[in-house]
C-alpha cells in the first residue's frame, strides 16, 4: 500500500495531465485550443510587422531578392 501511496505522492502531476489530456481529447476542446493559439500568433505576427515596418520591408525585400 505504501508503494501505490509513493507512486501517487511522485506522479501527482503527471496524473492529472494525463486525465486532463483525456478529457480534452474526448470533447475535442483541442480544435478550439488550436484555433486561438492561432489567433494568438496571428496578432503577434501582425503587433510585430506593424512596429517594425521598415525593418520588416528590407528584410522581406532581401529575402525576394535572393529567390
Amino acid at each position: 500500500m505504501d508503494n501505490i501511496k509513493n507512486f501517487i505522492k511522485e506522479y501527482r502531476g503527471a496524473i492529472i495531465g494525463g486525465i486532463i489530456a483525456i478529457v480534452v481529447l474526448c470533447t475535442r476542446l483541442y480544435e478550439l485550443i488550436i484555433g486561438i493559439i492561432l489567433i494568438a500568433i496571428g496578432i503577434f505576427i501582425g503587433n510585430y510587422i506593424q512596429r517594425n515596418k521598415e525593418d520588416f520591408k528590407e528584410r522581406l525585400k532581401q529575402f525576394i531578392d535572393r529567390i
